[in-house]
């Protein structure tokens, strides 16, 4: 199968897999808190991570990457997945997964003036109009169309808040993660091998010996949902998009694949868990996605870092 082929079988795949995580997160949420859903996924992402770390031999890069910047890996591990996911699952917690999964596609736009923060990054012009869309398109989801009343109309504003949070978490980790050269999977790795102790820790804190009997309710169908959502939204599904992303011929038709996957989920939500999709929700998640595509028009902004698209022995 030539190169070009195969970028574009990993990136369905990875959209595909995508499309069908916010159905997963609400299964889930039905057996657990977003709590132990964050500590119980990232726990089985761990073992993804560690097992590739150790089949590559990526081990011995591993410990002289901590032993570069420890701290920085703390902060990182804090912040995804401990952070970002429990917020995350908190706001799918608080509301229908198809409101709380097209707000998070509002991160690129959140990263856009974070970096002009952070980093010094111009803000074009094209990148306000993308930011006054996108964020149009939130209002719009949030009230189901009901703008004028704003907050009566929303289902519940600290889920909005919440999920519009997560977002701002996931642009300061992708701008953190600029500072580093190493492969993808040790970063992950190194990531989530600091989180899972402070989120145990946060398990038995909070709720102690109980969390024990409640797992012992849970029945497979959860168990099932949580190991999905380790495996692939926290685990193998971006390794599968960074893949795409090397093989590709056409690196910009590839990575517009992924504007797919919300409508996908989507029509996933409504036919698997019974979520009622109003017309306000597909026309927001339209704003969003336009806006998107707008600040798309700079296509460099948006690919992968070169470290992470050059080397083809890395996974």
């Amino acid at each position: 199968m030539a190169p070009g082929q195969r970028a574009l079988v990993f990136a369905i795949s990875a959209v595909l897999l995508w499309s069908t995580v916010a159905t997963a997160f609400k299964i889930t949420l039905e057996y657990l808190s977003p709590l132990h859903m964050v500590a119980i996924a990232s726990s089985v992402s761990w073992a993804v991570f560690m097992a590739i770390v150790w089949h590559q031999g990526l081990l011995p890069s591993a410990r002289a990457e901590w032993r570069s910047a420890p701290w920085l890996y703390v902060l990182m591990g804090l912040i995804n997945p401990a952070l970002y996911y429990w917020i995350l699952f908190a706001a799918y917690a608080l509301l229908p997964a198809s409101q709380a999964q097209p707000l998070n596609y509002t991160w690129a736009i959140a990263l856009t003036f974070m970096a002009a923060i952070f980093l010094r990054q111009r803000i074009r012009k094209r990148d306000y109009v993308a930011a006054a869309l996108g964020y149009a398109g939130v209002l719009v989801i949030a009230t189901k169309g009901n703008v004028s009343g704003f907050f009566s109309a929303m289902q519940s504003p600290l889920g909005v808040a919440l999920a519009l949070l997560s977002t701002l978490l996931w642009a300061t980790y992708w701008i953190i993660n600029t500072r580093r050269t190493c492969s993808p999977v040790i970063s992950l790795w190194l990531g989530f091998s600091v989180s899972l102790p402070v989120l145990w820790a946060a398990v038995w804190l909070l709720e102690g010996a109980s969390f024990f009997t409640h797992a012992a309710g849970v029945p497979w169908q959860g168990w099932l949902a949580v190991t999905y959502v380790g495996l692939f939204e926290m685990g193998v599904t971006f390794l599968l998009w960074l893949k795409a992303m090397r093989e590709a011929d056409n690196v910009a038709l590839i990575s517009n694949l992924i504007f797919i996957s919300p409508f996908i989920s989507l029509l996933l939500l409504a036919s698997i868990i019974g979520e009622t999709i109003y017309p306000a929700t597909v026309f927001g998640l339209c704003m969003i996605i336009i806006g998107l595509l707008v600040q798309r028009l700079a296509l460099k902004s948006w690919l992968p870092p070169k470290r992470w698209r050059g080397k083809k022995s890395e996974f």
